[in-house]
């Protein structure tokens, strides 16, 4: 769950994936995601994917991972949460990541995986 200060959204890249997910997994994720507010794709979104590519951030047959990081760079969230650590949440590529953006005037959202928001207990911290 959000913190107090934090809005879940979601981008039309992720919608589109989770509906290419077989039934009846695909109706439970859809329900996860409804009352989302959408991230609109915008034409400059589709710039951005393209200097990406121009900068090999990602292979092209990585379309989706860069939509997303596009999305979420341009709409200056705060983070991305992915399991995809090969071309987003993987430590290697941050820089390389942040560089670009830069170049671009755009803020890198933090790219995390969803274990890493998950909230410890206290007791087993160490």
């Amino acid at each position: 769950m959000p913190k107090f200060d934090q809005e879940l959204v979601i981008g039309l890249p992720v919608i589109s994936e989770l509906e290419e997910t077989p039934q009846p997994k695909r109706d439970k994720l859809l329900a996860l995601i409804a009352q989302l507010r959408i991230l609109p794709y915008a034409q400059e979104i589709a710039d951005i994917v393209e200097v990406y590519f121009a900068h090999k951030l990602m292979p092209m047959e990585a379309q989706g991972d860069a939509d997303h990081l596009a999305l979420a760079s341009f709409h200056n969230c705060d983070m991305l949460v992915t399991w995809n650590c090969k071309h987003l949440a993987n430590a290697n590529k941050f820089g390389h990541i942040h560089r670009v953006n830069a170049l671009l005037g755009l803020r890198t959202p933090a790219l995390v995986t969803p274990l890493q928001l998950l909230e410890k207990d206290d007791e087993n911290e160490t």
